[in-house]
């Protein structure tokens, strides 16, 4: 029996899918039922407010001078003053004693219930948890954080990342892992800028191991780290269903085979001054990856790739307003990639770009990106805060490998915290694209 990706694949590509009122409701109540779930399983321990980072070291939200001086609140804030008092009032009390926050080599461990959505999946049920740490007190030490989820969705995938952000003592090594496992029906739509999600829309069905390993060296002194990474990407028990208008599929001209292996050891290299990397402000981030595969590492083919990710955080007014950028920049090149492992959209590690379209609607041997965000509060408690946004991608077309086509979007978005001290948020954001694409994206932590 084929997965039936939202009925139709016009309603999935075109107009996305629109969450019932009822799902709404679901989804606030899951962030209000367990935000405090989450937050009482951290007040036990020495730091708890900076447990929850998820992938980068997180200072608190208190050190940010771009927020207001304003007394701040989140959900379990409301939670408690609407649910129980006298834990408001303790909470209140606590967080007036910035000593009771101090670092530990102890871990702190937490377990989270959610719900997620994203067009390709639609809804996710989700049970997350992380494990936080510092390898060593001294006070310049940056926290230790993995963290992993499994994911059942309506679309029947299942999705299992483990990712990991490991600083040794004194900051000298940083140990990175993006660990991933998908067993993941979804529609692609052929190669280049020239397609239709329509027409060309090929049902997949595969399973996929992703293996990403850096080691990178601080530079002392400095906001740098410089290293290496061994980067494997498997997928196996691929199938296709073929394309919509009956033609044979790009996948089937380009290469189809029922597994794919890239295998590589990776150059990279990092700058990333954030202070707080759940949601940044006056900051810059930059990484650039460069990736030969090669076949005597298991590859299927050799070539190489070049990934370039840059991101600039500007702080707008006194009130804690952040316009930012970020550019994100994926190559191949000196040979052809396995078609699964080719440049696509919503394929960064956290699958976040791209808003305004489904994951994979472009690839192409090489993508170019680019988005624009503005960040600003709606309350002055910082409880609520709002977002516009613009993007525009675009692939390489094949087999000319020119960029061709521009694919824009726009749209805006509501944000709802739900810890103030590491100032994170749920992000419900809903994107435009063009030819009636448009979707629903919801994130925990700003997008970039």
């Amino acid at each position: 029996m084929k997965p039936k990706l939202s009925g139709t694949v016009k309603t999935l590509t075109m107009k996305g899918f629109r969450l019932p009122v009822s799902t709404i409701k679901v989804l606030l109540f899951l962030c209000l039922g367990s935000g405090p779930f989450f937050q009482e399983a951290m007040q036990a321990q020495d730091d708890p407010v900076r447990a929850i980072d998820i992938r980068d070291t997180v200072s608190t939200a208190r050190k940010d001078r771009t927020l207001p001086a304003v007394p701040q609140q989140d959900i379990v804030d409301i939670y408690q003053q609407v649910f129980n008092k006298k834990k408001a009032l303790k909470r209140d009390s606590q967080e007036k004693d910035d000593s009771l926050r101090r670092k530990s080599q102890k871990a702190d461990l937490a377990f989270l219930p959610a719900a997620g959505y994203s067009l390709v999946t639609r809804i996710a049920v989700v049970m997350a948890a992380n494990v936080a740490f510092y390898a060593d007190t001294d006070e310049n030490t940056k926290l230790s954080a993995i963290n992993t989820s499994i994911a059942y969705t309506q679309n029947q995938q299942i999705i299992l990342p483990v990712l990991s952000n490991i600083w040794t003592r004194k900051n000298k090594f940083n140990l990175l892992g993006d660990w991933r496992y998908y067993k993941y029906p979804e529609y692609t739509y052929g190669l280049g800028g020239h397609t239709s999600d329509v027409q060309d829309a090929d049902l997949l069905n595969y399973s996929n191991i992703i293996i990403h390993e850096a080691v990178l060296r601080h530079v002392s002194s400095s906001d740098f780290c410089v290293g290496l990474a061994y980067n494997l990407d498997y997928h196996w028990q691929v199938s296709e269903a073929g394309n919509a208008n009956g033609l044979p599929s790009d996948f089937r001209k380009y290469g189809f085979s029922p597994q794919s292996t890239s295998s590589g050891i990776s150059v990279n290299a990092l700058f990333d001054n954030r202070k707080n990397s759940i949601n940044p402000s006056d900051a810059v981030y930059g990484s650039i990856s460069y990736c030969p595969n090669f076949t005597f590492l298991g590859s299927d083919k050799n070539y190489q790739s070049l990934l370039i990710d840059l991101r600039k955080y500007f702080p707008i007014g006194k009130a804690g307003n952040v316009l930012s950028f970020w550019s994100y920049n994926w190559f191949t090149f000196n040979g052809n990639a396995p078609y699964l492992d080719l440049p696509s959209t919503g394929w960064d590690p956290y699958a976040n770009m791209g808003r305004g379209y489904i994951q994979s609607r472009l690839r192409g041997k090489n993508l170019v990106y680019l988005e624009g965000e503005y960040r600003f509060g709606l309350t002055r408690n910082g409880l609520l805060g709002a977002v516009v946004f613009a993007n525009v991608q675009s692939v390489t077309d094949w087999p000319s490998n020119k960029f061709e086509v521009l694919y824009p979007a726009v749209g805006t978005g509501l944000r709802i915290k739900i810890n103030k001290h590491s100032n994170t948020n749920v992000c419900l954001d809903y994107g435009f694209g063009i030819n009636g694409s448009n979707g629903l994206f919801v994130n925990l932590g700003e997008v970039f």
